[in-house]
C-alpha cells in the first residue's frame, strides 16, 4: 500500500521496513500494520486535535505533567504553542503509561519506539496469528466470561498498584489474544494518586466490565469490585496478591470534618507556594 505520509519519517529513519495494510481507524488514531525486519509491529498514528472525536476532558488531563512552567501557562491560556504542548502531552501519556505498565506486569502491548507522533508497539494476535479481535467482538460461554472478567480486574489492580486508572476501559479497547485479555488505548490513562476524579473513573471501568460480562454470566452484575479495590488501594491494603470477594460493605463511621479541613488547608497552602516559585522563576 501506498505510504501513509506521517509514516514517512519512520521509514526514512529505519525504525520501519515497509507498510502492510490499515488495521483500523478510531476515534483518536489509525493502526497500520508494518513490518520491522522479520517482525510485524503496528504503528498508531495520532489524529490532530480537530479530527479526533475523543475530547481531552480535564477530567483526564487534571494534575498532567509538563515539561515546565511556560507549557503549563501556555496550556493554561490556550495559545497555539499551548495547544500543540497540550498535544504533546495527551500523545505522551499513552507512551508513559505503556512502559510504565509493561514494567508492572500489565498486559498491555509491547511498546517499542514513539517517533513524529506515531507509536511504534507489538501487534497483539490470536491463536492463529491474525490481529487480535476486540473484546466487543467475540462471543462468551458464562465460565469464560467468569475467566476474562477475573482475569481483567487482576490487570486493573496490576494498573492500580502501578499508580494508573485506564480511565476508558470499555469492551471497545479490550483485545482477546492468544493469552488472553490484552488492554489498550491509554492516552487518557490518569494518575491514581494525583486525580481528584480517580476514584470515580476506577470504579466507572470496572462497571464496564462488570456490565458486559454480565451479559453471560449474569451474577457479575451485582459484584462491586469497583469499590472494594479502591477502599484497599485508599488505606494502603492494595497489592497484586489480595485476596477479593467483589462486595464492599459502606462504612457508617462518622467523618472527622476537622481533619478533612485541615488537608484542605494544607493543600491550600501547597498551591500558594507552587504559584510563588513558579512566579519568582519568570
Amino acid at each position: 500500500m501506498k505510504t501513509p505520509a506521517r509514516l514517512q519519517p519512520l521509514l526514512e529513519d529505519g525504525l520501519i521496513d515497509d507498510v502492510t495494510r490499515q488495521l483500523m481507524s478510531g476515534k483518536e488514531a489509525m493502526v497500520f500494520v508494518v513490518r520491522c525486519g522479520e517482525e510485524v509491529r503496528c504503528a498508531k498514528v495520532y489524529k490532530e486535535a480537530n479530527q479526533r472525536s475523543f475530547r481531552q476532558s480535564v477530567d483526564y488531563t487534571e494534575n498532567r505533567k509538563v515539561k515546565n512552567s511556560r507549557q503549563a501557562r501556555a496550556m493554561a491560556k490556550g495559545t497555539r504553542y499551548g495547544r500543540e504542548a497540550q498535544e504533546e502531552a495527551w500523545q505522551s501519556a499513552e507512551v508513559d503509561a505503556l512502559y510504565r505498565l509493561a514494567r508492572a506486569g500489565v498486559r498491555v502491548p509491547t511498546p517499542y519506539n514513539f517517533h513524529a507522533g506515531v507509536l511504534l508497539m507489538e501487534l497483539v494476535t490470536d491463536a492463529d496469528g491474525n490481529a487480535a479481535p476486540r473484546l466487543n467482538d467475540v462471543e462468551f460461554t458464562p465460565d469464560q466470561a467468569r475467566e476474562h472478567f477475573q482475569a481483567l480486574i487482576k490487570q486493573v489492580v496490576l494498573m492500580l498498584c502501578a499508580g494508573v486508572i485506564h480511565g476508558d476501559l470499555s469492551e471497545f479497547n479490550i483485545l482477546i489474544s492468544h493469552a488472553g485479555p490484552v488492554i489498550i488505548d491509554l492516552p487518557q490513562a490518569v494518575d491514581a494518586a494525583g486525580n481528584n476524579h480517580a476514584k470515580a473513573m476506577l470504579e466507572r471501568d470496572v462497571a464496564n466490565l462488570a456490565d458486559y460480562f454480565g451479559r453471560y454470566a449474569p451474577e457479575l452484575l451485582t459484584t462491586q469490585y469497583g469499590k472494594e479495590i479502591w477502599a484497599l488501594y485508599e488505606h494502603g491494603n492494595l497489592t497484586p496478591e489480595t485476596p477479593l470477594t467483589g462486595k464492599f460493605r459502606q462504612s457508617n463511621k462518622p467523618v472527622d470534618l476537622n481533619s478533612v479541613m485541615r488537608e484542605i488547608e494544607d493543600v491550600r497552602l501547597e498551591e500558594e507556594a507552587r504559584v510563588r516559585r513558579m512566579q519568582e522563576a519568570e
